[in-house]
């Protein structure tokens, strides 16, 4: 009896330990099977969002300012373009399927979400504005780039005027006498390339050291002429761009390192190329393939690269190099270099008045040639250059806020992590190769 009642209970263990795997799920499977639910349907929105993305690119050229994902995905959307209503309803629906999504554990997947809600933010805005809608400055930067610029009044730049009038004193108008004075520094035309190669080699160098680049990563450079920017980078994907370098006007001495690092190291060049191997390759979030023009990235991409200036030449580092190096390729005396320099750090104390002219001139509240004579004036240039200005102003609008803006917003955040060089690489570090937004340096 007792014999029979063992061999009873070991048959209704094994009963019991050969069912619960076909009756009971784990509460680890379930929590696993909701995450590649979660991951997969975040996968399948985000492959929308660059369908969309390209698709709105066939609406307006420049658009889309760089793709390296599938060559079929761009087949599809030049091939099949949906028209304005169905693109609005498709952003719309996006934004849906995304709110709906339940929250992750990961907040890297959470940064990823919010990334993604951000740019179909700026989606819905850009599409309006394709179809014609026109909004006040501010309005139009908040839908675009995600933030809200508020100004100076003009003559707040007032006494940097007077310091500069003190810098370069003499008769007539300040812009035409620090006009005069910086054309001493231009570079003669057959010296452009070895100077521009040995300014972007130092930033890259610099840059090299405290960020690991891709092994196979580089850039073809090329002088190009009928634009309204100085530089562009075009990010071709697999780690390589083509910087264009505009020489419609003479380029002074102090664009080369100014160029070097924004276009390159640590610059646009750095910042796609960190998104392509973190985030496209090594994670497969393919919206990171695909770069709007109009959207809060391009906040974080403007504001760091011009940021990565200061960070890779800090102090009077920049002036060190380019006066025992850049000055003797350009065939410029070096002994001239310390004050140029010191008429650069005061020009940079007129940089906001740039975009205080732009808002008046965008929202129609002074003519254009009161805002071409306002150029002149608080950003003593040519009335060549501030044409140039300004049609960028008229092909980019608000888009101009991200330089200046920007630029404030990640210096602020990439210094509050730390004083020394080490922690403010590692914070440029995490802003380039992470899903950071405008709001993320300012929470």
């Amino acid at each position: 009896m007792a014999f029979r009642g063992k061999i009873g209970l070991a048959l209704m263990l094994l009963l019991c330990s050969c069912a619960a795997p076909q009756n009971t799920v784990s509460p680890a499977a379930d929590v696993a099977t909701e995450k590649v639910e979660r991951s997969t349907a975040l996968d399948n929105i985000a492959r929308d969002y660059v369908q969309l993305t390209l698709e709105l690119g066939e609406q307006e050229a420049g658009y889309v300012d760089a793709y390296y994902g599938p060559a079929d995905w761009a087949a599809a959307a030049k091939a099949q373009p949906r028209d304005m209503r169905e693109l609005g309803n498709g952003i719309v629906d996006l934004m849906l399927r995304l709110d709906a999504l339940p929250a992750s554990d990961d907040a890297l997947v959470e940064a990823r979400k919010r990334f993604l809600s951000a740019q179909l933010e700026a989606a819905l805005t850009r599409h309006a504005m394709m179809q014609g809608e026109v909004f006040p400055f501010a309005k139009e930067a908040k839908g675009l780039f995600g933030v809200t610029p508020e100004f100076q009044p003009l003559n707040s730049y007032d006494a940097a005027l007077a310091k500069i009038e003190a810098l370069v004193p003499g008769d007539g108008p300040l812009h035409e006498r620090v006009e005069a004075y910086q054309e001493r520094f231009t570079i003669p035309t057959d010296r452009l390339k070895p100077v521009f190669d040995a300014a972007i080699a130092e930033c890259k160098r610099r840059t090299a050291v405290h960020i690991a680049l891709p092994a196979d990563e580089n850039f073809k450079m090329e002088f190009v002429t009928g634009k309204s920017w100085s530089g562009y980078n075009y990010y071709q994907g697999n780690f390589q761009s083509l910087i264009q370098i505009n020489t419609d006007l003479p380029i002074r001495i102090s664009r080369a390192v100014d160029l070097g690092c924004h276009e390159g190291y640590p610059g646009h060049h750095v910042y796609n190329m960190l998104l392509e191997q973190r985030l496209t390759r090594e994670r497969g979030w393919q919206e990171f393939s695909v770069y709007p023009l109009y959207s809060p990235q391009s906040l974080i991409a403007e504001g760091s690269a011009n940021y990565g200036i200061d960070l890779a030449f800090p102090g009077e580092e920049r002036l060190t190099f380019e006066r025992d190096v850049l000055y003797p390729l350009a065939g410029l005396d070096p002994a001239t270099a310390a004050d140029y320099f010191k008429l650069q750090q005061a020009l940079s104390e007129l940089k906001g008045a740039r975009f205080v002219i732009a808002q008046a001139y965008l929202d129609k509240t002074v003519t254009r040639a009161e805002a071409l004579a306002l150029i002149q004036k608080y950003q003593l240039v040519s009335r060549e250059r501030a044409e140039q200005s300004l049609s960028f102003n008229d092909q980019y609008r608000s888009y101009v806020i991200n330089y200046g803006l920007g630029q404030d917003m990640v210096k602020a955040w990439v210094e509050k992590q730390g004083d020394a060089p080490v922690w403010r690489w590692k914070a440029m570090e995490k802003l380039l190769s992470e899903p950071m937004l405008p709001d993320d340096l300012v929470d």
